[in-house]
């Protein structure tokens, strides 16, 4: 298993080019279902998680090619792939395949627009808390579908189609607001989403189906509506810049100090982050290019958080956000409003020598004049980034294990980084 040595001490310098948000990409190969035009989609990242997608969506008949690299190009430049779903071969997605992705759940509902039918395979608990699919399946089920749970599976069916609705979200889920969006824009009628998730990539999906002749309006605002069609064809869309990959370098800057551009990152998606960065003694310069961000050795400053749904502080930015704060000059409170369990970098970072102390869903971080390079391991995706973060800026050598958690999310990191000056290097196991 593949492991991260980091020698930290080293400032950043340089740009850091940010790649297509996963978050975005992944309901946007799902919306391929959809159609039996080929869907192409551009600026998707190399990860992990794209990769599986691309197997989960084979099963059920999707076509996949992607472009060849043209000479000249830049090694780590991304390609646009081309999705066909001309015909749908099994509206089962089973348990050995969804069960290692919890993204892949969605493609319930495209199969049931298109099909009248699906049988997906529950995706179960996960690492950072339950995320139960109750509000996904009761979006289906207010646009007409009858639902059963059986043998672990969701089975859903649409004999007549799916008929538009008015759908309330008792929360803000942004997995329920892509599985409602897709249903529906094959739905007989008008469908309206109220309380639905506002995140950047909810607005590029709706984009994306846009391009393939929906009509969706209100997308990035509470209230969405949706004008069903009778079926959509082929598009070309770019996959947005990934905020959360732009923040994580941001924070990363932040802590190991020095001067970063990060290109392409938009900064209207990255509000909260930024704003919290500056509290925190960052400069946060906005550019034609994307966003720069800079700290001299001025020490870093304590600032309170609270996640919260866009466009408020995002939950995938806590763990960095807390990794920078272990060396604040004094406490920081951070709590976590979104997902419970997601609090277990602490005790890694602990390993560095961090200061935290736990109280239900709330992070009291003590910081320290310098934290210690030691072997950690990682939990999730975003906790092992914290812990690369850190590590940047503790003394001597760390090692992180697991990662195959940070290639489910974040594409070249080691180069990018390297090209900034830090000492990081992956060691591949042997066999």
């Amino acid at each position: 298993m593949d492991r991260i040595r980091i020698v930290g001490g080293q400032e950043l310098r340089g740009t850091i080019p940010i790649s297509g948000a996963k978050n975005a990409a992944l309901p946007l190969m799902i919306a391929s279902l959809l159609t039996r035009e080929t869907l192409t989609l551009g600026n998707v990242p190399n990860l992990a998680d794209v990769r599986m997608l691309v197997r989960i969506l084979g099963h059920h008949g999707v076509d996949y090619s992607q472009n060849g690299r043209r000479a000249g190009e830049d090694a780590h430049a991304s390609r646009p792939i081309h999705l066909s779903a001309r015909d749908i071969v099994d509206i089962t997605a089973p348990y050995e395949l969804v069960s290692r992705m919890r993204a892949s759940f969605w493609v319930i509902a495209p199969l049931l627009a298109r099909m009248g039918e699906a049988r997906v395979s529950l995706p179960g608990g996960c690492a950072i808390g339950t995320r139960p699919v109750d509000l996904l399946l009761m979006a289906l089920e207010k646009l007409g579908a009858a639902i059963t749970i059986e043998a672990g599976y969701a089975h859903a069916t649409a004999p007549r189609g799916l008929k538009g609705a008015e759908i309330d979200f008792s929360k803000v889920t942004v997995g329920g607001t892509h599985t409602a969006m897709m249903a529906a824009v094959l739905a007989d009628g008008h469908t309206r989403l109220t309380n639905a998730a506002q995140e950047p990539e909810v607005v590029d999906l709706a984009a994306c189906l846009n391009a393939m002749g929906a009509r969706i309006e209100g997308a990035g605002t509470a209230t969405v509506d949706i004008h069903g069609v009778g079926s959509l064809h082929g598009a070309y869309h770019n996959v947005l810049p990934d905020r959360i990959e732009a923040g994580t370098y941001a924070m990363a800057a932040a802590m190991a100090g020095g001067d970063v551009l990060l290109d392409g990152a938009r900064p209207d998606d990255l509000r909260a982050a930024l704003d919290v960065l500056t509290r925190a003694g960052a400069s946060v310069t906005e550019t034609n290019a994307g966003v720069r961000i800079k700290r001299n050795g001025a020490g870093i400053s304590p600032v309170d958080i609270s996640t919260a749904p866009h466009p408020g502080f995002p939950t995938d930015l806590q763990a960095q956000f807390m990794a920078l704060m272990t060396k604040a000059k004094g406490a920081s409170r951070i709590t976590e409003t979104i997902f419970e369990n997601r609090f277990m970098h602490v005790q890694e970072l602990a390993r560095l020598g961090a200061r935290i102390r736990l109280d239900g869903d709330i992070a009291t971080v003590e910081g320290v004049r310098s934290l210690q390079g030691a072997p950690v391991m990682a939990t999730d995706l975003r906790a092992s980034v914290s812990l690369v973060i850190a590590a940047l800026a503790a003394e001597g050598e760390t090692l992180v294990n697991r990662v195959y958690h940070l290639d489910r999310g974040f594409e070249h990191l080691e180069e990018k980084l390297g090209r900034c000056g830090a000492v990081v290097e992956r060691l591949s196991s042997p066999g």
